[in-house]
């Protein structure tokens, strides 16, 4: 078979993973990184201006003093200001403008109008802004106004600090949250990747193979890597084709087996219809041998082709008994003489002595004539010329249980467990289909009742048909059921007590 191509599917897993859970993992990683950034640098500013603050904070000591010495005190505050090295704060007079700096240089020119205004808007008198400087520094500066006891404005200090160090501390831990970020990117991203062709994979290997398998190569099998869903899934389609495969040879014996089976009586008719043709006017006796070989052949193929379609019925589910009260041991001993003389033929006897009481049943008379005929048709292909066929009737508590125990080749152990399968021959040198018990069986279990099969190869085969009684009550008859067959195991008792449900 040719080689499989791989080819790129853009709608396979990893393509459609990338489209929905990537994309959104990596959308909600960026979402957070972002947002982690924004609190770092909240944090950071906040505790920056904090600082900044409590240091300034004894220029609120101005507004003890009276206006008079306002700007006098602003003065030597600023000079013994010790924090100079950290933060600037100049203060300013009552209409905004800057008189004095802890530096000791001249204030800046910068226009305080706006911040000293926004200030005095506020409830606390305080505004706090980021700003940059002409040289693109960035600062951030506060302004806090300072009231007199009368809480008439004197004038305000404003404290200036750098962002530079912070700006710089800040942007290093961003460089950490995007480093970390893009480790947590590609580590998804491959083991993901990885994780999704250790699924793929496997099931890419299971579509080829079940390509292989529906192309006819029931050979194909998978290779179990991972004991987990996956390999359970190989392990499912593995099993798959080796109950295909046995499904094919079983099909392809039973096409042998059945076109042999019509085979044989066709040629039959044929040789001996052109033989009585010839005959005719001639030999009579002759024509009427013939002829009763052509018409015992065509009953064969009509019972051939109605097994076929029996078969056909139960696999559509469509395979009806019409019940009615019967005597069971007369059906039992009219099959029984029926057979009696084609066995006597082959050097076989047939033994059955018929009970004296009448044993009835609700069964369909034509249904189960067929199932005795199936296995009384077994047992004289399988018995040797000086054999033996014992059928024996007994009942006890509401169950009757009929044996077919013949002395012929057995069954192999190996065997016994799927002789009831369909397609299934044990032999495949005997004539025979492979459906007879397969039909007999669904028969028996549409009227409540079991077929047992019990053999010993080399020895002799048993055969066991058990029907419930119609005068019994359902729950004597599960009853008698398990006391008279003791040997029936609790598989064989559970599709019992399935069929009475």
């Amino acid at each position: 078979m040719p080689k499989e191509k791989k080819t790129i599917s853009f709608s396979g897993i990893i393509p459609r993973w990338f489209k929905s859970v990537f994309a959104v993992t990596t959308v909600a990683l960026l979402i957070i990184g972002i947002a982690l950034a924004a609190t770092i640098s909240s944090v950071y500013h906040s505790s920056v201006q904090k600082s900044a603050a409590e240091s300034a904070d004894e220029f609120n000591s101005l507004s003890s003093v009276t206006t008079k010495n306002f700007k006098s005190a602003a003065v030597d505050l600023c000079e013994s200001f010790g924090e100079k090295n950290i933060i600037e704060v100049h203060v300013l007079d009552q209409n905004g403008k800057a008189f004095v700096s802890t530096t000791g240089f001249e204030p800046d020119k910068r226009d305080e109008t706006k911040n000293f205004e926004k200030a005095l808007n506020d409830q606390k008198g305080v505004y706090i802004t980021r700003e940059k400087t002409s040289d693109g520094e960035r600062i951030l500066t506060g302004t806090n106004i300072i009231k007199s006891k009368s809480g008439k404005a004197m004038g305000a200090y404003v404290w200036t600090v750098s962002l530079r160090a912070t700006r710089r501390y800040i942007n290093f831990i961003y460089a950490i949250i995007f480093v970390v970020f893009i480790c947590i990117f590609l580590l998804y991203a491959v083991m993901g990747i990885r994780f999704l062709r250790s699924i793929a994979t496997p099931i890419r290997e299971v579509g080829i193979t079940a390509r292989k398998i529906a192309h006819g190569d029931f050979a194909a099998r998978i290779t179990k890597e991972r004991d987990d869903e996956i390999g359970d899934l190989c392990e499912t389609v593995n099993y798959m084709a080796s109950e295909l495969e046995n499904a094919e040879n079983i099909k392809n014996d039973f096409i042998q087996s059945v076109s042999h089976e019509l085979r044989t009586p066709l040629t039959a008719i044929r040789g001996w219809g052109e033989t009585a043709k010839m005959a005719v006017g001639t030999d009579e006796e002759l024509v009427s041998r013939g002829l009763d070989v052509v018409l015992s052949e065509a009953d064969r193929l009509s019972g051939l082709v109605e097994e076929l379609l029996d078969f056909s019925r139960m696999q559509q589910g469509r395979l009806t008994v019409n019940t009615a009260p019967i005597d069971i041991s007369n059906l039992l001993e009219s099959v029984t003489a029926m057979y009696s003389e084609l066995a006597k033929k082959q050097g076989i006897e047939i033994s059955f002595t018929p009970p004296t009481a009448v044993t009835m049943v609700e069964g369909d008379r034509d249904r189960l004539k067929q199932v005795f005929i199936n296995v009384l048709d077994n047992a004289v292909k399988y018995t040797e010329k000086g054999g033996l066929i014992l059928i024996t009737q007994t009942e006890d508590k509401g169950c009757v249980q009929i044996q077919f125990k013949d002395t012929g080749a057995g069954i192999a152990a190996k065997d016994i467990e799927h002789v009831k399968e369909k397609f299934y021959k044990a032999n495949q040198t005997v004539r025979g289909s492979g459906i007879g018990l397969a039909v007999a069986d669904e028969i028996i279990k549409q009227h409540n009742g079991l077929l047992l099969i019990d053999s010993v190869e080399g020895v002799g085969t048993t055969v066991s048909v058990v029907l419930p009684i119609i005068e019994e009550a359902e729950e004597t008859t599960e009853t008698a059921l398990s006391e008279v067959l003791p040997e029936v195991d609790a598989k064989e008792n559970a599709e019992w007590q399935n069929t009475q449900e």
